[in-house]
């Protein structure tokens, strides 16, 4: 960002944070005046002492509920159909989305053909849809996504074999999150990584943007140093209720600056890795972030230094490109620690699409984003490193 830029920062969301905090719920619902909400629920929490305790709420205030739990990881077209289904027999005034950011990307698609309507494809692109979408609570119980604060949703088409993104800042966010570090307590330890190291993607690939601006780097330095300082303590264990809300308040503040910035060639590799693979998105993203990060060091010595330093790094007396190496280190450590795969094949890649994904990152047009033009050829090589 050149100083003589102009820029904008907005967060729509209200947000309530802290432990307990899911007991603001029944107040929420009195704001929005709705008493038919439909219920996206990741079908893991049925059952569980958290959901437990969000029925009970509902229940007291009188709200006439329906739940929709069979959602899939990176969700699919027709499963938002199903979902919509639901929700419009229930004449559902609001949206509770009680779950990961699969689940709350189903809410949001939801949300957008309750008063859009059409199908969800129609909205692939950037504020393609125009009516505000039914009024959103989401409470997250992954510290991964952001989605609950993010303008965007990821819906997989099943024709194309594709990833749809439908953006847009002001509309897609929910109205209200909640970040409650006692609804992360049953996440597995593996889910708790891959999507602590999303939301690390998220702050790191937002921070070296070219779109980023003074808001949005202060936003996610902060963001690294949340989660850098306290992903390994959570994914040990979930029941760390700091280490908790830190990871929750991590993955929301970045997830309102990643709308605004655009990311990298991370996700843009990710992107095809998951859907070609059938990998988990944090995984994905996991697996190409060590090989991005050195070779999008050159472009960002600056801003990798002070990544460095958020990650804890000493760097005072070094130079500015040996200190941004720190950053490179300090994020294979990063992964190493959390167990990451070190290579793609180790996760079931295979290498005869690597050419088709080279090609397909150079269409996704990433470089509008991230800090060092890519070439096909480039993103062939980054893969072929990574396998």
């Amino acid at each position: 960002m050149l100083t003589s830029d102009i820029s904008s920062f907005f967060c729509p969301t209200r947000i309530f944070l802290g432990v307990g905090a899911h007991a603001q719920l029944g107040s929420v619902l009195e704001t929005l005046q709705s008493d038919r909400v439909f219920i996206a629920v990741d079908r893991a929490l049925l059952g569980s002492d958290f959901y437990q305790r969000i029925e009970s709420i509902l229940q007291s205030q009188g709200i006439a509920t329906t739940a929709f739990s069979d959602i899939e990881a990176d969700p699919s077209d027709t499963t938002v159909e199903r979902a919509f289904a639901v929700c419009s027999e229930h004449r559902a005034t609001a949206i509770l989305a009680v779950g990961g950011g699969s689940t709350m990307d189903v809410a949001k698609a939801v949300g957008i053909l309750a008063t859009n309507g059409g199908r969800i494809h129609d909205y692939e692109g950037i504020e393609k849809f125009k009516i505000r979408p039914l009024p959103r609570i989401a409470i997250p119980t992954t510290a991964g996504t952001g989605s609950e604060v993010s303008g965007s949703c990821v819906i997989s088409d099943t024709t194309r074999h594709l990833k749809m993104s439908i953006r847009h800042a002001a509309m897609n966010p929910a109205d209200v999150a909640i970040l409650d570090p006692l609804a992360l307590a049953t996440m597995p330890a593996h889910v708790a990584a891959h999507s602590g190291l999303d939301a690390f993607v998220h702050a790191f690939e937002s921070y070296i943007s070219r779109q980023s601006n003074l808001m949005t780097d202060a936003i996610n330095l902060h963001a690294i140093e949340l989660i850098s300082a306290n992903i390994r303590q959570f994914v040990a264990d979930r029941t760390q209720l700091d280490a908790g809300l830190k990871m929750l308040c991590g993955s929301a503040l970045t997830g309102m600056a990643f709308g605004q910035t655009g990311l990298g060639n991370v996700h843009c590799m990710a992107r095809f890795v998951g859907a070609f693979f059938h990998l988990s998105h944090g995984l994905s993203n996991a697996l190409c972030l060590p090989h991005v990060a050195a070779f999008n060091m050159n472009a960002a010595p600056e801003k990798y230094a002070r990544v460095a330093r958020a990650m804890g790094y000493h760097v005072d007396g070094l130079s500015t490109l040996d200190a941004a190496r720190k950053a490179v280190t300090a994020i294979r450590e990063l992964c190493a620690d959390l167990n990451v795969p070190s290579r793609l094949r180790d996760a079931g890649v295979t290498a005869e699409r690597h050419e088709e994904m080279a090609k397909l990152c150079t269409e996704a047009n990433y470089n509008r984003w991230n800090p060092r033009h890519t070439t096909t050829a480039d993103f062939l090589e980054l893969f072929q490193k990574a396998h």
